[in-house]
């Protein structure tokens, strides 16, 4: 008997579910438009379901729910239990590192201005985040000079209470010296407000403000006060030219942009106030669900702007989020919220940048984890356990295949040792005719040539592989496993473990296996696996690319009458070689330039041309190219 209610039994209305496990721990927390259908979807064939989704509903005993009136409550509740359960089947959204923000504690009698990191407290209004500390505390002082509020600890602000001396800043004007009663506790007040309201986007009605008192102070010729003035507007114009003008000072917006692949995500948050990147956030996400890219940008808003308690009336995103959040957004805010994807102008330019900090974000947070050496020994001893090995592969070598429609088949093999890339013995193999038939073919080529025992007759200068792996990992499901086995024990190598990465779901796939493995989302060894995946997959598409190159050069452009322009023109219409050495002549006379001789002479050299790459040469060396390192971490 099923321990899941019956979905008949689950009302179809919004609400929101938690699953729980044997100890009655929350371990999932979703919402949904309709109960009834989410619910039901979760309790169909075990076989039908994504990884992620049977990993939670193999782990979780019971379920329960709540029914809302509408998504956008069913959107609140579902916040407001992650926040309370922390769910380890949620979603983490991590900010990679504690921000600065511009704090003044208006719950104080006197409030104070500091920079402070961490935790918000109640009572306190907080401005930012910056990227840098020292921005902020540039900024501060700057602003100081304008609206002197106190910046002293409470230490320093009773010891000068009692002694009746005030510090070294109001000496210099920029504290109004509350301590020591040369203002009011309603005049200091007024004071931080000020401040507040300028940091919050009234600086232009305090520069026009300032700039009518500086006016009136010269018609009356009270210069003195002017200057002061003109000094005070000039100090508010540095410490708003700290920030990047980005746009015209109309402009708050809030830029999201995200970068990622299928194990985590990177946020990149732009803060846009009055034209200026008034501050900057990131977070890295891993995807422990099986929510998409929207879900997961509608999430981190909905995450973000609670914290923050506002946002900007226009949000530029990469793509739609749903209906409920913009509605949420717009309560939250108290008014009209403009969610949209920018199409064109300074906004995308902005989108983009955004995105390349992402990418740069993402890639940064990868190199950090694959430099920690406790993490690399967690995730080669989780692989050792999920394949059943007597000892940690501390050697792995994989293999992919790259091809452009089905031409230029090359291969590439890259080496990890002790979970850390050794460019140096990376490899790349342009494959035989025979080899490029499909994928299967082109690894069990890739393989035999790896394992090919070297002729004792063979110059030293070609450095061998020092020893082979314990473990050869192949881009794609049980047929290719199966072929790089095949391939193996005709070599007679009964020592090396065999396993594939199927990239869709991330499956392990072992030569005898009836079905896929599933290491666990955001596991270090699944960490690994997939970075040597990629790995492989970028050296083989560099490597195609290059002999793309070469053959293009060889075959086009030593035709005699036939320039680079000429030459790129045939390739536009025709799509490559193999496209212009299947056309007719009348056919390539239709690209401009080409006439009668000239097509004659383009079908003549490439019926001359092998189709094919150059075959391979014996030899490790021979047969492959070593690539510079592009590897970071």
């Amino acid at each position: 008997m099923s321990r899941f209610p019956r979905p008949g039994g689950i009302p179809d209305a919004p609400g929101v579910y938690r699953f729980r496990d044997a100890e009655s721990r929350v371990i999932y927390v979703g919402k949904a438009k309709s109960l009834r259908s989410r619910l039901g979807s979760y309790f169909a064939d075990a076989r039908s379901l994504h990884p992620r989704t049977r990993s939670l509903m193999e782990a979780a005993t019971d379920v329960d729910w709540t029914v809302v009136g509408s998504e956008v409550e069913a959107l609140q509740l579902e916040y407001a239990w992650i926040k309370e359960f922390d769910p380890r089947f949620n979603v983490r959204y991590r900010d990679d590192k504690s921000y600065p923000y511009l704090a003044v504690t208006m719950g104080e009698e006197f409030p104070r201005a500091l920079v402070t990191r961490g935790a918000k407290r109640t009572g306190t209004r907080y401005f930012g985040p910056y990227a840098h500390a020292w921005a902020i505390r540039g900024t501060l002082d700057a602003l100081l000079r304008v609206f002197p509020v106190r910046t002293c600890s409470a230490g320093v602000f009773d010891r000068a209470r009692r002694s009746g001396r005030p510090c070294l800043l109001a000496d210099i004007g920029k504290c109004c010296a509350p301590c020591v009663g040369r203002v009011t506790p309603e005049e200091h007040r007024r004071v931080a407000e000020d401040l507040c309201g300028f940091l919050g986007g009234r600086a232009r009605d305090f520069r026009r403000r300032l700039t009518a008192e500086m006016l009136e102070a010269s018609a009356a010729q009270d210069y003195e006060r002017a200057a002061r003035l003109r000094d005070d507007i000039g100090a508010l114009e540095r410490a708003m030219e700290r920030n990047s003008v980005v746009f015209d000072e109309s402009v708050d917006a809030d830029v999201i942009a995200m970068a990622g692949d299928e194990l985590e995500l990177a946020f990149e948050i732009f803060h846009v106030r009055e034209g200026r990147i008034r501050g900057q956030r990131s977070y890295v996400v891993e995807r422990v669900d099986d929510s998409d890219e929207s879900e997961l940008l509608g999430r981190l808003l909905v995450s973000v702007v609670d914290e923050a308690g506002d946002c900007a009336p226009e949000i530029l995103v990469p793509q739609d989020v749903t209906a409920d959040v913009v509605e949420w957004l717009a309560w939250r805010r108290g008014t009209r919220v403009d969610v949209r994807i920018p199409q064109r102008g300074a906004k995308r330019e902005l989108l983009e940048t955004a995105r390349a900090n992402a990418e740069q974000r993402l890639g940064l947070h990868k190199a950090r984890r694959s430099g920690d050496l406790t993490s690399r020994s967690q995730a080669l001893t989780q692989i050792q356990q999920a394949l059943g090995l007597a000892q940690a592969p501390l050697r792995i070598e994989t293999i992919d295949v790259s091809h452009l429609g089905g031409e230029g088949v090359v291969g590439s093999l890259v080496v990890f040792e002790d979970g850390a890339p050794r460019p140096r013995e990376y490899r790349t193999f342009a494959l035989s005719e025979e080899g490029a038939r499909d994928d299967t073919a082109a690894i069990r080529e890739i393989v035999l040539r790896r394992f090919r025992p070297r002729p004792e007759s063979e110059e030293v200068a070609r450095k061998p592989f020092a020893y082979p792996p314990q473990l050869l990992v192949v881009d794609g499901g049980q047929p290719q496993v199966r072929a790089a086995e095949a391939a193996l024990r005709e070599r007679g190598v009964t020592d090396v473990a065999v396993m594939g990465l199927a990239k869709r779901l991330e499956e392990v796939w072992l030569p005898t296996a009836s079905q896929a493995l599933i290491l666990p989302r955001g596991s270090e060894g699944l960490y690994l696996l997939q970075r040597m995946r990629d790995e492989a997959h970028r050296v083989a598409i560099r490597y195609q690319r290059r002999t793309r190159t070469r053959r293009t050069r060889s075959a086009l452009h030593g035709v005699p009458g036939l320039g680079p322009a000429k030459a790129k023109a045939l390739l536009r219409a025709f799509g490559s070689v193999a496209g212009v050495r299947r056309a007719t002549p009348a056919e390539l006379q239709a690209v401009a330039g080409i006439g009668p001789q000239l097509a004659d002479r383009i079908v003549a050299a490439l019926a001359a041309e092998s189709p094919t790459l150059d075959p391979p040469s014996e030899g490790h060396e021979g047969e492959s190219e070593m690539l510079a390192p592009e590897v970071t971490g």
